[in-house]
């Protein structure tokens, strides 16, 4: 068997595996997720949360893990599920730790396979374009675009995860500033979550939003300032 066709295997059995936790966490949890805008309701939900213990947070983790490397599954819901679980504090505590520790293993597996590794879950051309640019080429300016990549919401982070790996950056500043510029992010969707868990969506949809939008503020101010305009070339070479 190819290593392509183990790739491929590795893929679909990751993909199944996420389809059934994600079933799993919905049958677990519906019969009380329906009553959430009840006090009851609300108590019954926690309830059903802290009996899962060990193996709810070990789920939850397999589906992080799971989302890195499968690229295409979005990581907001594993948040808004996690702050709905464990709370906005918590909940943020838990993504950013189990990001950190997923985004070690990533950096340190590429800079020991190499490029074959990255390539397996990444498309070559992508790759290849991000690392001719001008931009990532630039020891004294990568630290900076990785900070933005993170910090803008939509980016393909997890591709960025692979992609620290190959560039000119020290491991431990790259695996703090991938931890610390997803929190944003990580708590607006927890925040959704959050309040989703109490029956009030509206409230969390809100705060969602406004934490994303004052993102795009502080990014827009940067760029303003940035005689390069780096921002705009950075989002023009990952696309």
């Amino acid at each position: 068997m190819s290593r392509k066709d183990k790739v491929k295997i590795f893929k679909i059995i990751l993909m199944i595996f996420v389809v059934i936790i994600f079933i799993g966490v919905i049958i677990y949890l519906f019969p009380v997720m329906k009553d959430l805008s009840t006090k009851e309701g609300q108590i019954a939900f926690r309830d059903k949360v802290e009996s899962s213990g060990f193996w709810g947070m070990l789920s939850l983790f397999g589906l992080q893990v799971a989302n890195i490397f499968l690229i295409v599954v979005p990581g907001e819901p594993i948040e808004i599920i996690a702050g709905m679980c464990y709370g906005t504090f918590w909940g943020t505590i838990f993504v950013m730790a189990s990001a950190c520790i997923i985004t070690i293993g990533i950096f340190f597996l590429v800079r020991k396979l190499g490029r074959k590794f990255v390539y397996d879950f990444c498309s070559k051309e992508r790759i290849e374009k991000i690392e001719n640019s001008k931009l990532f080429k630039n020891p004294k300016k990568i630290e900076m675009i990785m900070l933005i990549l993170f910090l803008i919401p939509g980016t393909p982070k997890d591709l960025l995860v692979y992609l620290g790996g190959l560039l000119p950056i020290k491991a431990s500043r790259f695996i703090l500033i991938s931890t610390l510029a997803r929190i944003p992010s990580i708590i607006s969707s927890t925040i959704a979550g959050d309040q989703l868990a109490v029956g009030q969506w509206q409230l969390g949809l809100i705060l969602y939003a406004a934490i994303i939008v004052l993102v795009l503020i502080i990014i827009f101010i940067y760029n303003k300032f940035d005689k390069d305009k780096t921002t705009d070339e950075i989002l023009k070479t990952i696309k």
